[in-house]
């Protein structure tokens, strides 16, 4: 069935593995990081017995996500080829990788491209203004940091997804500007996959004081980011941050076609279980959509990959 259908909403059977939690960032509304050095590696003897475990399972991507480690540090290039080898397990094993470890240089991007069939990197909000409140002491969080990585994942044809954090203390211009942004380098480099619409979701490790972002407030936000984005980015928006039912279905129906990677924690908002498969299913055909399953990386895109990930993307292809 074509991605294309209009009653359809797509998601990706995942896993998430961590290679790390340590990370030098401080954002005050995080639930995941722990302190450098007190987050033991995950050691790829210990990644290839879970990965194991997954191959009968449907399970396609491989989200490899991690903390950061300082671009001056001495640890940089082991955690750099760690994550690496993380990746080349996972696609020796069958499996399509896809990572999120925040920014990276031009030469890391390239070289994590050989073993990625996509990757991501949330812009959050482009705004300065947080540099100030939840991001005072996250350096890799200034706004041309991060517009960099979307520079550098056009011109590498990397298949790429960012998107938004809402209600961090962004104003309603602040997310149309992030979002004409992420326009703009799309129309110059047709690399976007997705923009992810994520709403803040207190848990209880974070030190940010701060209400929720009211997902009754999402079906605005979407229709105003389909105006903006170009018609071939898919809308993403995480299900079970959105508890409401009908809500949900209202963002489905205001323009969201994907719901991302299900997997079995949510390690960014690990206090908010994932919706599984069949649950979804359930609540979307009532609101007459059908949910189908994807690969990280997009039809569109396969002409970018080339090699043992090209071979891995066409298998998966003739099972979906």
């Amino acid at each position: 069935m074509s991605l294309s259908s209009q009653n359809i909403v797509t998601y990706s059977p995942a896993y998430t593995i961590v290679p790390t939690y340590e990370c030098f960032n401080r954002c005050s509304y995080c639930n995941f990081r722990t302190e450098p050095g007190l987050s033991p590696w995950l050691s790829l003897g210990e990644a290839e017995e879970i990965l194991l475990q997954l191959k009968d399972q449907n399970v396609c991507e491989i989200l490899i996500l991690s903390g950061e480690v300082h671009p001056h540090s001495a640890r940089r290039e082991d955690w750099l080829q760690r994550i690496y080898d993380l990746c080349a397990l996972a696609l020796e094993m069958g499996f399509l990788p896809h990572t999120n470890a925040g920014p990276l240089s031009f030469a890391e991007m390239q070289k994590l491209k050989n073993v990625n069939v996509s990757m991501g990197l949330m812009l959050e909000q482009l705004t300065p203004q947080l540099l100030n409140t939840v991001h005072r002491h996250a350096p890799s969080k200034l706004p041309q940091v991060r517009s960099q990585q979307l520079q550098w994942a056009g011109e590498l044809k990397i298949p790429f997804t960012t998107g938004l954090l809402l209600g961090i203390g962004e104003t309603e211009d602040d997310c149309w500007e992030t979002l004409a942004a992420i326009s703009e380098s799309h129309r110059r480099y047709h690399h976007i996959q997705e923009v992810i619409l994520q709403p803040h979701s207190p848990g209880t490790v974070q030190t940010l004081n701060a209400p929720p972002f009211n997902p009754h407030q999402l079906p605005t936000v979407i229709t105003k980011a389909r105006e903006i984005l170009p018609a071939d980015i898919t809308i993403q928006i995480p299900p079970n941050l959105i508890k409401d039912e009908n809500w949900l279905l209202a963002c489905i129906d205001a323009g969201a076609r994907d719901l991302g990677g299900i997997s079995p924690k949510d390690e960014v908002n690990p206090d908010y279980p994932h919706l599984q498969e069949q649950e979804l299913r359930i609540i979307l055909e009532s609101g007459g959509w059908n949910l189908v399953s994807r690969l990280p990386v997009y039809p569109q895109f396969d002409c970018w990959i080339d090699g043992e990930l090209a071979e891995q993307v066409t298998k998966w292809r003739q099972k979906f």
